[in-house]
């Protein structure tokens, strides 16, 4: 019999973050993806089930690596007591999501549990790690972008592992620059203002780019065939970043209030911040801090330097598989 695993990230909760909330993060749905290249590596023959909110589904669809994709209802807590498996990885942090994986029947669990005393999240054993990461970032012993942290907490070396996503887009490139441009609601200030998204849009026509603006976001299939229309995407930290990151897209990322070490940038893809003089930068809140509100504050022929520069490769490689 193969191992039988189960993943639990459904996206309510940043995972490696202090935030809760019951707004979906697709985003970090996504960057969670890389740990199937370890959990087969650790577990070859093994059949994985990932149990995700229906908002995230269609990033986990037909997806080589997850046999089964559980969309999570008020029935499913009661299946999932009564399966068995092998190895439990549970990723989210809300308190009754945690009581539900120390319920699950599995030999082995990584991860956050349910703190019976305080009644909030704690870690398994391979998971205490994470409490002292999202306590205090700036003092935890581990370092690295999240994709890095995950992996390694299964015991399994950081090899750069991919997103991996199952949706194969329908169309080809017709666009030079696709404009990224929304955030979700969580988190509205991570986004450059209109007005410098068209000053920038301004500045490419000028030297002969087509610019689409960002479509398909009520629809996840519609919104990675816009994406990957486009040969290059300017992006907020969002959803969208990391999608082109899955699609080998490249790809310049516009990050203020939030770090953009905890990311790993694939081949392809850089990153530019605000010039704005704020101490607090990155601050990680989802409100601005200090009124200085630095994503007002780009220097737009930075990102229009970098746009040329990376459009003029002609061939760029993609993100290899893992070995």
């Amino acid at each position: 019999m193969p191992t039988k695993i189960l993943i639990i990230k459904l996206g309510y909760s940043e995972t490696l973050d202090p935030e809760i909330g019951k707004v979906p993060s697709l985003g970090d749905v996504l960057r969670t993806t890389p740990i199937l290249w370890a959990v087969k590596e650790k577990y070859p023959d093994s059949s994985i089930t990932w149990l995700v909110t229906e908002n995230a589904e269609a990033l986990l669809q037909g997806n080589s690596l997850i046999d089964r994709v559980l969309v999570w209802d008020e029935f499913v807590p009661f299946q999932l007591m009564r399966e068995k498996f092998d190895v439990l990885i549970n990723l989210e942090k809300i308190a009754g999501v945690c009581a539900l994986a120390d319920m699950i029947d599995a030999w082995v669990k990584y991860g956050f549990r349910f703190e019976a005393v305080s009644g909030v999240y704690h870690g398994y054993e391979q998971g205490l790690n994470f409490i002292s990461y999202i306590e205090n970032k700036t003092l935890s012993a581990l370092k690295g972008c999240w994709q890095q942290i995950l992996i390694e907490m299964l015991g399994v070396v950081w090899k750069y592992q991919p997103y991996i996503l199952g949706y194969k887009p329908q169309t080809t490139e017709k666009f030079d620059v696709g404009f990224n441009h929304e955030v979700g609601s969580k988190w509205p200030f991570k986004r450059m203002p209109t007005e410098l998204w068209q000053e920038l849009e301004n500045r490419l026509a000028a030297i002969g780019y087509s610019v689409s603006w960002q479509k398909g976001t009520t629809n996840l299939n519609q919104y990675m065939d816009w994406l990957n229309s486009c040969r290059l995407i300017v992006s907020n930290d969002s959803l969208g970043m990391h999608l082109a990151f899955a699609l080998n897209k490249k790809c310049i990322c516009l990050f203020g209030p939030t770090d953009p070490s905890e990311v790993f940038l694939y081949q392809g893809a850089s990153v530019i911040t605000p010039d704005v003089n704020c101490n607090k930068m990155p601050c990680m809140a989802t409100r601005c801090v200090t009124e200085e509100h630095c994503m007002h504050y780009f220097d737009l022929s930075k990102i229009e330097n970098e746009i040329v520069r990376l459009i003029s490769l002609k061939q760029f490689p993609s993100v290899p598989a893992p070995v």
